[in-house]
């Protein structure tokens, strides 16, 4: 779908009444709509600094709010996000005047908590927490660290940020030029995924969510070989474990229209929010340069097809499941 899209800006990319439906995000984490953003306009934009601190600012900056909206309008008031020059106290006043203007500066897509230190307003505690990682020098820190690790531990640590949210900053961050980490070393499987995992497997699957995930990265081409299901990666990227942590996300919902009557984890009964088109049009891909990737080159197999003829009930995770792999010890 997320191919057909580049050919085909105007769709429909699926004969999946359910995909074409509803908000699923793409197979790799970094295609979806606000990952491009990060790493076109805040990481790698023009005239954007380099510098550690700068680039771990601007990153953290941005993914608190995860919201395209809100940092462009901090970006109207206040000009380019430069930690050098950065006043936090007037973006703060800034992000109230959003708020009561009625508007959203947050997105939907992570659970927020405020960190504790002791403001009225969630975002003026989310900025103290930024303040706070950029007095501890947390950049060079970073960098410093032997693996990803590493740098999900180090994150970890501050106030307000749950296993999850300092494992999707560490994948934020490796995106940019802070550091450089090889996506297949470490995984922290959130939420959704629990609750995909569990529609697959089973709620007392002997493996642990992570070493799952890690399995089926491993095994990705043979089973898909063995279901006849072709798959050309991101322009050859294999899928990463950040990437099957998402698949599981998007299964566990998926399931819940398909499969109402398989039991996860989390109780959730029905698809939130419908797919809407984005009114700007979907610029061209940039990924981190460190891997290597030409997006100029679509897959030859994925130019020539029409909309997919099979069902997502033959995927991965839920064709093993159906076909009674229960990831036993042993197995």
């Amino acid at each position: 779908m997320y191919y057909r899209r580049l050919i085909q800006p105007t769709g429909p990319w699926s004969a999946d009444g359910i995909l074409n439906s509803y908000r699923f995000t793409n197979t790799y984490r970094v295609t979806d709509r606000v990952s491009q953003y990060l790493i076109r306009e805040v990481q790698y934009g023009k005239d954007r600094s380099q510098e550690p601190q700068e680039v771990f600012f601007r990153t953290l900056l941005f993914k608190t709010f995860n919201k395209i909206e809100t940092w462009e309008r901090l970006e109207a008031v206040h000009g380019s996000m430069v930690w050098r020059t950065a006043k936090l106290a007037d973006f703060d006043k800034t992000l109230d005047m959003e708020m009561a203007r009625g508007r959203t500066i947050y997105s939907a897509a992570y659970i927020m908590p405020a960190p504790p230190f002791g403001q009225r307003r969630k975002h003026s505690n989310h900025l103290y927490l930024i303040a706070k990682m950029m007095d501890d020098r947390l950049p060079d820190r970073l960098r410093q660290a032997p693996d990803l690790g590493s740098v999900y531990e180090t994150i970890r640590r501050y106030p307000g940020l749950g296993p999850f949210l300092a494992f999707q900053y560490a994948i934020d961050l490796n995106y940019s030029s802070l550091i450089d980490f090889d996506e297949d070393s470490f995984v922290v499987a959130g939420p959704g995924a629990l609750d995909g995992i569990a529609k697959c497997f089973g709620v007392a699957a002997a493996r642990t969510p992570e070493a799952i995930i890690h399995l089926v990265t491993e095994r990705q081409e043979q089973e898909l070989a063995s279901r006849g299901l072709e798959f050309p990666g991101l322009f050859g990227r294999r899928l990463q474990p950040i990437d099957v942590q998402n698949l599981f996300c998007e299964i566990s919902k998926y399931a819940r229209v398909a499969h109402p009557d398989v039991i996860g984890t989390s109780g959730r009964q029905r698809i939130k929010q419908s797919f809407i088109p984005a009114a700007r049009p979907v610029p061209p891909a940039l990924f981190p340069p460190s891997w290597k990737l030409d997006p100029s080159v679509l897959p030859l197999a994925v130019e020539s097809v029409a909309p997919a003829t099979h069902s997502p009930h033959d995927l991965f995770a839920v064709g093993m499941a159906r076909r009674g792999h229960s990831f036993s010890k042993g197995r």
